[in-house]
């Protein structure tokens, strides 16, 4: 009796197992689905490491020229010296700023403000895309008044 019983259990799942095999017609849709949507992540992760490293040359040279006009505005600073001030910056934060060597960081006195300015191109991730970077800083001139 219980032979019988097994036997009869066993053809039935083995009737559910084969109808639910025989059904499955999306068998091999996962990898197609993956191959439609991975070029879209791949675009998308691109593109956020290229804004990533054009905001870090952004702040880059925002940064060099802000240390040229700190160094530049001083009261009787030398000429020159913001120019060296922004070029030692650059040359210790690395290449996240490129192109900057060949312009240079200029700056401008005159007898009230002191500007700054840095370009040069940002890291690019994706070839053949090419951004340039500009960034200015304005200071005034430090000066003895009278009491």
């Amino acid at each position: 009796m219980r032979r019988a019983a097994f036997g009869r259990w066993r053809r039935a799942v083995l009737a559910a197992r084969c109808r639910l095999v025989a059904g499955d017609r999306e068998r091999g849709a996962n990898p197609v689905e993956l191959a439609v949507v991975m070029p879209l992540i791949l675009v998308l992760l691109f593109a956020s490491l290229q804004v990533s490293a054009v905001f870090l040359a952004r702040s880059t040279a925002l940064n060099a020229a802000q240390s040229g006009v700190n160094a530049q505005r001083l009261y009787n600073a030398r000429g020159g010296a913001g120019k060296a001030s922004a070029t030692r910056f650059l040359s210790a934060t690395g290449g996240w700023l490129l192109g900057w060597d060949r312009t240079g960081p200029t700056c401008v006195t005159t007898a009230v403000e002191v500007t700054c300015t840095v370009t040069g191109r940002s890291l690019s991730v994706v070839p053949g895309v090419d951004f340039a970077v500009e960034q200015t800083a304005h200071g005034t001139v430090e000066r003895v008044t009278p009491p």
